[in-house]
């Protein structure tokens, strides 16, 4: 006898940016990956995220996912309230015309979450994919800067506390901790690695490095350039590309000018997936300077194409997309950082033993994976109204509750 086919929900993800958005980058690629995921498992998907000149008001990917755009940078948190709340009203985008009331909310905190608990009168599972501890001061002014971590630190974990927790890795749910919040209510659903098949592609016959993301002060790409000014004497064909867009460009090109590399730096501004997994494939080594990501999805998507990548040690979850000495190198200080991408590309062995390594870990994480286990949580949290803390998908150690 067959069993009976799972419920289907109506999910709620609120995210201040869609893929669409220029300034973009991994955390809105899990949602909206995520998001397919369920749609692919018989789920209706709704994203709500911030107008932008890219994308139209509303439309449907080809995922399936339904994307509505309200509200601009600061505006699309109210604007998320005032839509749900319209919705269970019985008009707007989720009325029953529109699409139904969510069954559940997926509440995505980018540093500033949508406190859609305080509001909805539904299930509610707080995604993060990392602590902005350090990015305030390095993004805002101090005034702002303090708001936002009273806000990250102080006044998120209150308003969630009987909600379910996802993150996208053990050093996040570590640092979740060291806000109050108990790892037995967060659970890890890592990233996928997106398609990275490429036709073949040789590496650049001189020396090359590629970093890859928004264009932002905290992704500190600063120390890329200046990696390759300071081998730049050695190593005299070497050069570096800059993929990716953002407001930090222009100070970028500045000290790229002030080093005298702009001759070995090329800025590509936004690129196509095949134009990304080209030039990941085609470089010997790629750069993650970031001062802290949830995860690291651009070294699973270098590690897929055989290229190792360098990192800081302690930067969030790159200590997990990257697995140190063995898919790639992880970083002290600067200095050490320059040391690390010299001996990668002097030393091809070593280099061409790392890339293998970082191939077959990239191997272990799929999209499919990922969304069955968040489908899981969904429907846990679907029929649990006020969550209790939640069984563990994966052990959790003491350490992780150690400030």
């Amino acid at each position: 006898m067959e069993a009976p086919a799972a419920a289907t929900r109506h999910v709620l993800f609120l995210n201040w940016r869609d893929t669409r958005n220029p300034e973009g980058g991994g955390s809105e690629v899990y949602v909206e990956r995520i998001a397919g995921e369920l749609v692919r498992r018989g789920h209706q998907a709704t994203l709500l995220c911030a107008r932008h000149s890219a994308g139209p008001a509303e439309e449907v990917t080809a995922a399936g996912v339904r994307v509505l755009r309200r509200g601009g940078r600061h505006t699309v948190y109210l604007r998320a309230a005032l839509v749900y709340l319209a919705g269970a009203l019985g008009f707007g985008p989720l009325s029953r015309r529109g699409g139904g009331r969510p069954d559940l909310i997926v509440d995505v905190g980018n540093g500033l979450p949508f406190l859609s608990a305080l509001y909805a009168r539904r299930p509610v599972i707080a995604l993060v994919h990392h602590v902005h501890r350090e990015q305030w001061p390095v993004v805002l002014g101090r005034g702002l800067a303090t708001f936002g971590w009273w806000v990250e630190s102080w006044l998120a974990p209150r308003v969630y506390r009987r909600c379910q927790y996802i993150t996208v890795s053990a050093a996040t749910r570590r640092e979740l901790a060291t806000l109050g919040i108990d790892p037995a209510r967060v659970a890890i659903v890592h990233n996928g690695t997106p398609d990275m098949t490429v036709g073949p592609v040789p590496r650049t016959p001189h020396p090359s490095l590629v970093v890859l993301g928004r264009l932002v002060p905290h992704k500190q790409v600063e120390v890329a350039l200046q990696t390759v000014a300071a081998l730049a004497t050695e190593l005299p064909e070497l050069t570096l590309v800059v993929a990716g867009q953002g407001w930090w460009e222009p100070q970028l090109r500045q000290l790229a000018a002030d080093l005298g590399v702009t001759d070995r730096v090329r800025f590509t501004g936004f690129i196509s997936d095949e134009e990304k997994r080209t030039l990941l494939a085609g470089a010997w080594v790629a750069l993650t300077p970031s001062l802290k990501e949830g995860w690291g999805l651009t070294i699973v998507e270098a590690g897929a194409v055989g290229t190792p990548t360098v990192a800081f040690r302690g930067a969030g979850g790159v200590e997990e997309a990257l697995v140190d000495t063995e898919t790639g190198l992880l970083a002290d200080d600067v200095d050490d950082f320059v040391a690390k991408v010299r001996r990668l590309l002097v030393d091809d062995a070593y280099r061409a033993a790392m890339g293998a390594g970082a191939r077959a870990h990239a191997a272990r994480f799929t999209w499919p994976v990922s969304g069955e286990k968040f489908a899981a949580l969904v429907a846990r949290a679907a029929n649990v109204p006020a969550l209790a803390p939640v069984k563990q998908m994966e052990p959790v150690e003491p350490s992780y509750l150690v400030p």
